[in-house]
């Protein structure tokens, strides 16, 4: 494909990185295959998700293209630079050309990322998997590589103001690569899930202490910190999904 703003928006982003004094603890970034179709499961814990998520495949080169909510593309400024780099749009109701797509990058060699979760976790753990990653990767015929990032959550994300200060670590982690067939996308999917969560675990304990002290709204917390448990954040989810049918139904109303 051809990139014209890509490379440019790398060169700003890293720009961005060093201005901010962040460090990148990047682990396990060899299993992102060089070359040929990847598809690259990504928790989200941020709204800075997608952009942070690529780095899992700079070392090796890669650009990753990445399925994000179609909201994003509607968007006057967003939606010309999300096209200009080739990321794919997608409706959450009708999945079905985003799917298509998808693998259609894949079959002709491009990196695809992919948020399985759908939305971000309050809990900042991972929520519930859509099967959409297993089928994907399975239906071009791609590995499927499981990503965790940490510490995004402390700059953008839901419920709290945002925090461009100084000094934090990203951390990155890319666990070995699934091959799923789509036999059975469910038990694929949990197989997932438990990769995902390994590696979560994983992340979190190596995280620098003095970043993370018990407490931490970002932190969840099973592990001493002040986030929603899974089961507050589904209540959530849930007010938020109530809020915004209402604002929907108020829009058309005018």
């Amino acid at each position: 494909m051809l990139d014209l703003t890509y490379p440019p928006i790398i060169l700003t982003a890293k720009a961005g990185f060093r201005l901010l004094g962040q460090r990148f603890d990047l682990t396990g970034t060899e299993h992102v295959p060089r070359r040929g179709g990847v598809l690259l499961a990504v928790n989200h814990v941020g709204y800075l998700d997608f952009i942070y998520g690529g780095l899992a495949a700079n070392p090796s080169g890669r650009k990753v293209r990445f399925m994000a909510k179609r909201e994003i593309f509607d968007h006057k400024i967003s939606g010309p630079v999300m096209r200009s780099m080739h990321h794919i749009e997608v409706d959450r109701g009708e999945g079905l050309a985003s799917f298509h797509t998808a693998v259609d990058y894949l079959r002709r060699g491009e990196a695809v990322g992919i948020f399985p979760e759908a939305t971000i976790s309050r809990s900042m753990e991972l929520k519930e998997l859509k099967t959409g990653a297993v089928r994907i990767a399975a239906e071009a015929g791609v590995p499927l590589v499981p990503v965790i990032l940490w510490g995004t959550q402390r700059i953008l994300t839901k419920d709290h103001p945002k925090d461009f200060s100084r000094g934090k670590t990203i951390a990155i982690r890319v666990g070995e690569a699934m091959h799923p067939t789509a036999q059975d996308p469910v038990a694929e999917t949990a197989e997932l899930r438990g990769r995902m969560d390994r590696l979560l675990e994983e992340t979190i304990a190596a995280y620098p202490v003095d970043e993370q002290p018990p407490g931490s709204w970002w932190l969840p917390a099973r592990f001493g910190g002040g986030a929603p448990t899974p089961e507050e954040a589904e209540r959530l989810d849930a007010e938020e999904k109530v809020r915004r049918a209402e604002a929907k139904r108020a829009r058309q109303q005018r």
